[in-house]
C-alpha cells in the first residue's frame, strides 16, 4: 500500500516510529497533487517548495531530539478562508484576490504547534456562500467520484482533496452544512464542532453566530485526531468556550455502552431520494445490530430551518461583508466618479452573483419596517429549533438522518435555481442554528456510484459521543475504505 492510501492515524504512527520521514510523505502527496489536480481542481494555492521546507524542518527537529507535535510532520490542506500569514487568503473571491493575511488564524497556529505540514489551500464557494463549490471566482471544483458532478460546498475543495488523496487531512468551515454536506457527497468524514469548541479568530466571517471550523478526513479516528489539535479556548474569540479538550483520538475508539440513537422521523419524507433513504435506514439496522438502542424522535420545527437560516445568515453576512468597500484593503474599482460610485462599482465588480444575492437578502431583512417581521422572527424560530433538540436528547444520545437529500448533482444542474440549491442543506442548517455538533460519515453508494452520507448530531460539547457512534458504525462497515479511481 502506497503512503497516500494510508489514513492519517497510520501515517502519524509511521512517522513516530521513524519508518518514513516527513519529507518523503510530503513529496508523495505533492506528487499526487501534480497527478490529479488538473482533473479535480480542488486547490487555489499550492507551494511544493514551501511544503518540503516545512517537512524538512520537522525531520530536523525529530532527528535532533526536539519535541514534535501530535501531527508529527503530517501534510494538511486548509480552506482558503483561514488567515495564514504571508499566504493568499482569497475566500475564492475577486474582492480578496491579491490579499495576503498579515497574521495567522488561531487554528493555523495550533496546526503549526502540532508540527503539521501545510501543503495547500482549498477552493470553496465565494465567502463560504454556496452548496456546490460552483460559486468560486476562480474555478469549479469537481467531485472525484464523478468529474461531471459537484463536490458540495462551501468546503468543496477541502472535501474533494481528501477523496482524491491529495492530503490525509483538511480543514473546512461549516455555517449551514459546509463541512458535512461536501463530506457526504464526496464519501469522506466531516465534523462540525459545537459552536465555541474551536476558535474563530482568523476565520474570515460569513455569519458569525453560525460559523465553525472543523476537520475533514477519511476516517472517524482521523477526524478525532484533528479535532483534538484545533480545539480549545482562545481569549481572542469571545465566543470560544473555556472548557478542557478531551482526548478525542482515544475516546472515539472506546465503545459507549447503551448508545441510544434517535431516528428523526421528520427527515424521511418528500424530497428525500429513495436510494439515500434506503442507505440511511440500512445504517440504522447496522447500528442496532451493534447494540445501539433505536428510538424515534421528532424535530417538528426543522421544517422551518431553511427560511430561518437564510434570514439569520444573510443578515449577518450583510453586516460582515460591509467592510469590503475598496478603502482599506482588497479590490477597488479602477474607474469611478466619486466616493459613492467607487463603493458601488467596487462591490458590484468584486463580489459574485451569489454573494450579492445574500447581501441583498440580509440587508432587506434588517431594513426599517422589516426587521421585526423577518430577522427577529427568525431568531424566535431559532430558539424553538434548539428546544426541539433539547427535548429529543432527553430520550437519545445522538440523532440520526441523511446528510443530504440526494447524492452529488451535475455541475450546472441547480445554478439557475437558488431555492433548489438552498434545499441541498435542508438536513444540516438546523445544527448550526442550534449551535450543536454534527458528523457526516459515508454509508453507501447510489447505483451510479456516488457516495451517500449519514449524519449524526449530538448535544452541545458531546463530540466524543458523536465520534464514538460514528466509529461504532465505521467498524461494522467498509464504506470509509472506498476511494475513487480518478
Amino acid at each position: 500500500m502506497s503512503l497516500i492510501e494510508k489514513t492519517a492515524t497510520e501515517l502519524v504512527s509511521l512517522l513516530n516510529k521513524g519508518e518514513v520521514t516527513s519529507r518523503e510523505l510530503t513529496e508523495a502527496f505533492c506528487d499526487r497533487i501534480a497527478e490529479v489536480e488538473g482533473k479535480v481542481k480542488a486547490l487555489l494555492y499550492h507551494d511544493r517548495d514551501g511544503a518540503l521546507a516545512q517537512a524538512e524542518a520537522v525531520d530536523l527537529s525529530r532527528k535532533s531530539g526536539k519535541p514534535v507535535g501530535k501531527l508529527a510532520g503530517l501534510p494538511i490542506i486548509v480552506k482558503d478562508i483561514l488567515c495564514t500569514k504571508g499566504e493568499p487568503t482569497t475566500c475564492a473571491s475577486r474582492m480578496l484576490e491579491n490579499f495576503k493575511a498579515p497574521y495567522d488564524a488561531h487554528v493555523i497556529s495550533l496546526l503549526q504547534n502540532a508540527s503539521s505540514v501545510r501543503i495547500a489551500r482549498a477552493n470553496m464557494d465565494e465567502f463560504a456562500m454556496g452548496s456546490s463549490c460552483e460559486n468560486s471566482a476562480f474555478q469549479k471544483t469537481r467531485n472525484p467520484w464523478n468529474l461531471d458532478c459537484v463536490p458540495g460546498g462551501s468546503s468543496g475543495g477541502s472535501a474533494a482533496c481528501i477523496a482524491a488523496k491529495e492530503a490525509p487531512l483538511s480543514l473546512g468551515t461549516d455555517t449551514g452544512g459546509s463541512i458535512r454536506q461536501p463530506a457526504g457527497l464526496c464519501g469522506i468524514v466531516g465534523l462540525k464542532p459545537t459552536y465555541g469548541r474551536v476558535s474563530r479568530f482568523g476565520l474570515v466571517a460569513y455569519a458569525s453566530s453560525l460559523d465553525q471550523i472543523g476537520p475533514m478526513a477519511r476516517t472517524v479516528e482521523d477526524a478525532a485526531l484533528l479535532l483534538e489539535v484545533i480545539s480549545g479556548h482562545d481569549e481572542r474569540d469571545s465566543t470560544c468556550a473555556n472548557l478542557p479538550v478531551p482526548e478525542y483520538s482515544k475516546i472515539c475508539r472506546a465503545p459507549k455502552k447503551g448508545l441510544r440513537v434517535g431516528v428523526v422521523t421528520d427527515y424521511f419524507g418528500e424530497g428525500l431520494d429513495p436510494e439515500v433513504e434506503a442507505a440511511v435506514r440500512e445504517a440504522v439496522r447496522v447500528l442496532e445490530s451493534q447494540g445501539a438502542k433505536i428510538v424515534e424522535v421528532r424535530l417538528p420545527t426543522s421544517k422551518y430551518a431553511i427560511p430561518t437560516y437564510y434570514m439569520v445568515a444573510t443578515a449577518e453576512a450583510s453586516s460582515n461583508l460591509a467592510r469590503y468597500d475598496g478603502v482599506h484593503y482588497g479590490y477597488r474599482a479602477k474607474e469611478y466618479s466619486d466616493l459613492i460610485d467607487m463603493y458601488k462599482k467596487t462591490r458590484g465588480e468584486g463580489f459574485g452573483a451569489e454573494v450579492k444575492r445574500r447581501i441583498m437578502l440580509g440587508t432587506l431583512a434588517l431594513s426599517a419596517g422589516r426587521r421585526d417581521a423577518f430577522y427577529v422572527k427568525a431568531l424566535q424560530v431559532r430558539r424553538l429549533l434548539r428546544n426541539d433538540y433539547d427535548k429529543a436528547f432527553e430520550s437519545c444520545d445522538v440523532v440520526l438522518g441523511p446528510t443530504s437529500p440526494s447524492a452529488a448533482f451535475k455541475i450546472g444542474e441547480k445554478s439557475d435555481d437558488p431555492v433548489a440549491m438552498y434545499l441541498s442543506d435542508i438536513y444540516t442548517v438546523a445544527t448550526n442554528l442550534a449551535g450543536l455538533p454534527g458528523l457526516s460519515i459515508p454509508c453507501g453508494f447510489t447505483k451510479s456510484g456516488l457516495p451517500i452520507g449519514l449524519q449524526l448530531q449530538g448535544p452541545a460539547f458531546a463530540e466524543e459521543t458523536l465520534l464514538q457512534a460514528g466509529y461504532l458504525y465505521q467498524q461494522a462497515t467498509d464504506w470509509h475504505t472506498k476511494t475513487p479511481s480518478l
